[in-house]
């Protein structure tokens, strides 16, 4: 028997990668087999790929916002800010859609309604978040779910339809889309106004 048959295999660089991560949320990854960074929390992004829970090894201070995250590196002045994970992404593309769905058009032309339906087709195939793009442009296709972007209130409650099928999907509270107008266009202080009258 040969001494290398007596050594115990250590472990390889192909050992099967973890399936969930430190927020026990099932871990994304890319078709090349490395973590999507967009797809994961940050916290998870980084557990998966085995870098430290804090990065930055330079002086930095607080910026005067206590409302962000933001540290400024004082050697070179920009702020040391990660890339969104999928949480702060996916936080940031609702408020955008939901703001677009309470500008758009009260009724829309025939040339703004197809302008949308295209943008929706684009974003699902574009979104930084490869596996939430594919999960999007699947939903926008079924005959059940495909957009309606009629009038502001036919986008803005597709929209808010869609958002509570990804909630429902992640475990969170679904939003009573009656309030769509409250929580996106009007604000909830004229309906508090409204109400007293």
């Amino acid at each position: 028997m040969s001494t290398e048959e007596e050594k115990p295999q250590q472990p390889t660089a192909s050992a099967t990668p973890p399936a969930f991560g430190s927020t026990g949320r099932k871990l994304i990854y890319g078709p090349d087999g490395k973590p999507c960074r967009s797809c994961n929390t940050l916290l998870d992004f980084k557990m998966a790929t085995g870098k430290p829970s804090t990065a930055v090894h330079s002086p930095v201070k607080e910026t005067e916002n206590p409302s962000t995250k933001t540290t400024v590196n004082e050697n070179n002045g920009y702020s040391q800010i990660d890339p969104p994970d999928v949480t702060e992404l996916g936080r940031s593309t609702w408020t955008f859609l939901h703001s677009l769905a309470a500008t758009y058009p009260v009724t829309a032309s025939t040339t703004q309604q197809s302008e949308m339906l295209q943008f929706l087709t684009i974003f699902s195939k574009i979104y930084p978040c490869w596996f939430c793009a594919k999960d999007f442009k699947t939903y926008i296709e079924k005959e059940e779910t495909k957009p309606k972007v009629k009038t502001q209130e036919e986008f803005g409650r597709w929209l808010c339809e869609a958002h509570n099928e990804v909630n429902r999907k992640v475990g969170k509270k679904e939003f009573d889309c009656g309030l769509w107008r409250e929580r996106w266009k009007d604000g909830w202080d004229d309906v508090e106004k409204k109400s007293k009258n």
